[in-house]
């Protein structure tokens, strides 16, 4: 039985204990902690846990008899408690995005290489059906190389969701709309798509002038072989359509799933290429439905995982490329320039102390609240 403690009791927590509940034959939560206690309190009495409650992280560490400990602290406590953890011989999965910068990320990494334990980064929507069938449409390569894709991470969030009390702020929340909700969906093309070779990128705080972070960016990213992609991070679009489209040479695909494919005609101009696309979808409608989806898929994966069952599918290698690629969107747009790829200790965003001094604030957080009084979030990834 594999024993769990999570760290940190506010919305998302309610997503792991749901998700740790389905798979009672595999773990046990042992443990809640928060620095506000009362919280940890609600939440065991919420969901009838058995537990003991902290509001020392340390205290949580110091048990031996903890195999896994799920993070979900706001994200500049991120890397302290990971490392943390790794150390006293714990696995983690650890809530995104994976830390406030790559700094932060190597060296959690580093740890979980010593300690030979398993770092894994919340990268929920990956465990949806429609995103695994869509991954192996692309893996066929049906559709011949990728020349475009599209990238909406549409969110909308009210005036007030940055009065709490760790948001809105760089030094606490690490960033906005494109570091802690856009990167779902960039952790998502950059596992289909891979890494381009350099950004341009642009922000903008348009709605929420009570944060220091943007809730708008627009970013173009362009590979070795051309193909360009767009990627727009938002929590001003009402109705939260989130889509992923790509465009290859022959096919078009997407989630929310549609398939269109083209041939020329003698005058170039196209038709419907119907045999591709009955290619096409039956290679999509071959892919089994998942049976758990969402924080489930993603924790009975690390489960699988710490069993020696299968390798976790998102390490924190992959949670430490996909904020490479938001870090490279926040250098480029509060510097005005295009931004290389890989990055390494040489950008100026590397360190939290760079992105600190580095970033564009716009404007200066205005309310601070301790908790809200509802828990309920939603957490996109319906693709319907």
């Amino acid at each position: 039985m594999i024993k769990v403690a999570i760290i940190g009791t506010g919305a998302i927590s309610t997503s792991h204990i749901d998700a740790f509940l389905a798979f009672q034959d595999q773990c046990k939560i042992v443990a809640l902690c928060d620095i506000y206690s009362e919280k940890a309190q609600k939440q065991a009495k919420d969901f009838d846990l058995d537990v003991e409650i902290y509001n020392e992280y340390k205290d949580v560490m110091a048990r031996n008899d903890i195999d896994l400990v799920s993070i979900c602290t706001p994200p500049y406590t991120h890397a302290d408690i990971t490392i943390e953890a790794l150390e006293q011989g714990k696995h983690v999965i650890v809530e995104k995005p994976m830390a406030s910068s790559l700094e932060e990320c190597d060296a959690m990494n580093a740890a979980a290489e010593q300690s030979g334990k398993i770092l894994s980064v919340i990268a929920q929507n990956r465990f949806t059906s429609p995103m695994m069938k869509l991954k192996s449409v692309l893996d066929s390569k049906l559709m011949g190389k990728i020349l475009h894709t599209q990238v909406d991470s549409f969110w909308w969030r009210g005036y007030s969701y940055y009065d709490l009390w760790w948001r809105g702020l760089w030094e606490k929340e690490g960033g906005g709309c494109t570091l802690n909700h856009a990167v779902h969906h960039i952790d998502i093309f950059r596992w289909m798509n891979g890494m381009p070779a350099e950004v341009t990128a642009v922000m903008s705080n348009v709605a929420h002038d009570n944060a220091e972070v943007e809730d708008i960016s627009i970013t173009i990213g362009r590979y070795v072989n051309g193909s360009l992609a767009q990627i727009t991070s938002s929590v001003v679009h009402h109705g939260e359509e989130q889509q992923l489209i790509f465009q290859g040479e022959f096919a078009r695909v997407s989630v929310p799933w549609k398939v269109t494919a083209s041939k020329p005609q003698e005058n170039g101009f196209p038709e419907i290429n119907e045999e591709l696309e009955s290619k096409i979808q039956q290679e999509y409608d071959l892919q089994p439905n998942l049976q758990y989806e969402g924080h489930a898929g993603q924790i009975q994966d690390v489960l699988l995982a710490i069993e020696g069952k299968k390798d976790v599918l998102v390490t924190g290698k992959d949670g430490r490329e996909t904020l490479e690629l938001i870090t490279a969107i926040y250098q480029s747009s509060s510097l005005g320039e295009s931004v290389a790829l890989p990055l390494g200790k040489n950008s100026p965003f590397y360190s939290r102390e760079g992105v600190l001094k580095n970033a564009t604030y716009f404007y200066e957080k205005k309310k601070s609240i301790d908790n809200f009084a509802t828990n309920e979030i939603t957490t996109g990834g319906k693709y319907e």
